[in-house]
């Protein structure tokens, strides 16, 4: 499974670009519940990926998708890195499976539970699962990119509702309530920048 260097570039670009630009917002929702670094941190794992990114395009996709993860991992301060990481690789993992008959539905599945268990978390629990579920879900009913990135949108925003379980805001405990949680909004950011750019660019 060969990934379009070019198409594939352009999501590591719109990617670094969009939590470059959205670092500060991200540092002040986990201000509010956490350490108030997963804006930074964020920040510094996709320009550590978009300086690999002549590399990384060259690759077939399975593989492509494990050199980010391990690069994320490598780069990201905190949680995030390990659960993102886990995300991409276990994505490049199952994306082998394809000629069994593995769609990419199926492969994200299958890499969500595994960040589900990585992280000793259910949806729920107001972490970045309660985006990543949600959009799986509408990738398996095919629903239009569109849809998709309303889904990603709606579900950050549901994370305000919950209360905090696992990572460092789950100390605050209620007063985690009323807060988006950080990692849920950077899923979400970054599932609205590949959507959006996929919508416009992917051949027809």
């Amino acid at each position: 499974m060969q990934a379009e260097p070019v198409l594939l570039a352009g999501l590591i670009e719109v990617c670094r670009a969009t939590i470059a630009a959205n670092s500060d917002h991200l540092c002040a929702l986990d201000r509010a519940i956490g350490d108030g670094d997963h804006g930074t941190n964020m920040q510094r794992g996709c320009e550590a990926v978009s300086a690999e990114e002549a590399t990384v395009s060259s690759l077939p996709l399975p593989d492509a998708l494990e050199r980010i993860g391990l690069t994320l991992v490598m780069s990201i301060g905190g949680a995030a890195g390990p659960l993102y990481g886990t995300l991409l690789m276990e994505m490049g993992r199952e994306l082998r499976k394809s000629d069994q008959g593995q769609d990419f539905s199926s492969a994200l599945k299958q890499a969500i539970d595994a960040v589900a268990r990585r992280g000793r978390s259910h949806a729920g629990d107001k972490t970045l699962l309660d985006v990543l579920y949600p959009v799986q879900d509408a990738l398996a009913h095919r629903s239009p990119l569109t849809d998709i990135v309303r889904r990603a949108e709606l579900s950050a925003g549901f994370t305000a509702a919950m209360k905090a379980m696992r990572g460092r805001a789950a100390y605050l405990g209620e007063r985690s309530i009323g807060h988006v949680d950080p990692g849920a909004s950077s899923c979400a950011l970054l599932t609205i920048a590949i959507c959006r750019y996929l919508e416009e660019h992917r051949p027809a």
